[in-house]
């Protein structure tokens, strides 16, 4: 068995009897006006995080959702498309695939506005996903890249590349490390799957998508989820392990690099009415604008008439780029 029938057969397991609190700590489902989630869907919700970010869910956007799981998040994109196949599903486990079909007509019965055909399950998995080039707005997935390896994480990410339409986004959430996990926990095939051993740093997993091609990444949030204790898992000190939620825009790389948006502001405090650099970045002055990690530190050369503040791990759009 590879590492990956290593995790196809426990989250077999766990479609079946489903394992509360499993991966990651759960995270309490997003409250929506008239949006009832069966409890069957809360106790599946096996996410480190939430993909689902309203502010870009405007125009019935087509989404690809990678690993159904108990199709929690599938209902709330659907929220959002409330149309035929709006919501695409993938997930290579015929259990979880048959777990999510009978939990969505639950959530038929909990939610008037819904109908099961508004989302679409298939077979297929990260590698193959069963749609054409550039036909979707947005892809998903929570808590499954990080049980990737390097390659299959490559090819997974290039497959959302594949499918999103030019702008479109790719939505995910998924364990990090704050600092690389020893190898014997890596080869541990049983906690790979139980996303514990596969995550990497913050600075891999972010380049590990621009070398995919996104041009713009946004952090929508970023927070402690579990400790790995020295006991336990025979380590040297105790490692923290967190969840980042982000966002991937299908744009261009800029010449001067992707642009990052980690929470920074700058803000203008010379003599004049505002700055601008030259190259598309206007601050008044006094007011914190929104800038990418690279912008700002271009802009903290400029000290002490342009002040930068730190990353807040916490962005909902409207930089400067």
């Amino acid at each position: 068995m590879t590492y990956l029938d290593t995790a196809a057969q426990f989250y077999s397991e766990v479609a079946q009897t489903p394992e509360v609190g499993l991966c990651c700590v759960q995270s309490t489902p997003m409250q929506l006006p008239g949006l009832n989630i069966p409890l069957t869907m809360q106790e599946m919700n096996y996410g480190c995080g939430s993909t689902v970010h309203p502010a870009e869910l405007v125009n019935q956007p087509t989404v690809l959702y990678v690993g159904v799981g108990g199709g929690l998040e599938a209902l709330q994109f659907a929220y959002f498309t409330r149309r035929q196949g709006g919501v695409i599903a993938v997930d290579p486990v015929s259990e979880m695939r048959q777990a999510a079909a009978r939990n969505l007509e639950i959530a038929k019965a909990e939610n008037p506005w819904f109908e099961t055909n508004f989302v679409d399950i298939r077979p297929g998995d990260a590698f193959n996903l069963p749609v054409e080039d550039n036909s979707v707005d947005v892809v998903a997935q929570n808590c499954l890249f990080n049980i990737f390896e390097p390659e299959d994480l490559a090819r997974a990410l290039g497959e959302a590349y594949r499918v999103l339409k030019p702008g479109g986004r790719l939505q995910m959430s998924d364990p990090i490390a704050t600092r690389p996990i020893p190898g014997h926990l890596q080869q541990d095939e049983r906690l790979r799957a139980m996303c514990l051993s596969g995550a990497l740093t913050y600075e891999k997993y972010v380049q590990r998508i621009i070398n995919a091609g996104f041009g713009q990444v946004e952090i929508r949030a970023r927070r402690p989820y579990r400790l790995l204790d020295r006991k336990t898992y025979n380590l040297s000190e105790n490692l923290l392990l967190e969840s980042l939620d982000s966002v991937a825009f299908k744009v261009v790389i800029p010449e001067d690099g992707a642009c990052i948006f980690t929470g920074k502001t700058a803000i203008y405090a010379g003599s004049e009415e505002y700055f601008d650099d030259g190259a598309g970045h206007i601050l008044q002055k006094g007011v914190p604008g929104g800038v990418c990690d690279k912008t700002a530190a271009k802009l903290a050369a400029y000290a002490p008439e342009i002040m930068v503040t730190n990353s807040t791990w916490h962005y909902d759009g409207g930089g400067c780029c």
